[in-house]
């Protein structure tokens, strides 16, 4: 009877090393289809695909965490996506509109360049909404720009490119009171 108690015990002891060796095998295989299929996403150099799978197919675990030290921090798809991003912010840099007398970027509704005070709209003579020079109709009204409306002489010029001037007061329209007294002055050329 004891003969059969320890036969049963090394079948057992044999069952149960069979099946956790096999776990360390599939777990080992594993490791090396799980390097192989991460590498092929961070690299399509095929040679390095090979060297991390030979790293984790001698050294099993230990090469999982050498691997993953020096694996590339981005895969493919994430390279793609910054790439993308980068070129459509450099396209919208490209795409902003800029003052066309001094260069400098501007914003889309502004009438007058702050920089050089040049002008980059100029009003509908009908409606009075902002009209790029390049316009040869108003998208709000329909009215065709002055400077492509015919005259028999031809085409009307363009309108002026307009610089702002600061307004300075006129000394002879206004006179300060003197004294502390009141006075009013009053422009002999007004009506």
């Amino acid at each position: 009877m004891p003969e059969q108690i320890a036969n049963l015990i090394g079948v057992g002891l044999e069952w149960i090393v069979a099946i956790l060796g096999g776990l360390l095998v599939a777990f080992w295989v594993g490791l090396i289809v799980w390097t192989w299929r991460d590498i092929r996403t961070r690299s399509s150099d095929i040679f390095a695909a090979i060297l991390a799978s030979l790293l984790v197919a001698l050294f099993n675990v230990v090469g999982v965490l050498l691997y993953l030290l020096l694996r590339p921090k981005q895969t493919l798809a994430e390279q793609y996506d910054r790439a993308l991003e980068e070129e459509a912010l450099l396209r919208e840099i490209e795409q902003a509109p800029s003052c066309q007398h001094c260069g400098r970027p501007v914003q889309a509704e502004w009438q007058f360049c702050p920089y050089c005070e040049g002008e980059l709209k100029y009003p509908c003579h009908q409606c009075g909404e902002l009209l790029d020079p390049a316009w040869k109709r108003c998208p709000h009204c329909g009215t065709r720009p002055r400077h492509l409306e015919r005259t028999p002489s031809g085409y009307v010029a363009p309108p002026p490119t307009q610089r702002l001037e600061p307004e300075v007061a006129d000394p002879t329209t206004f006179m300060p009171p003197q004294g502390g007294e009141h006075t009013e002055h009053i422009d002999p050329a007004q009506p």
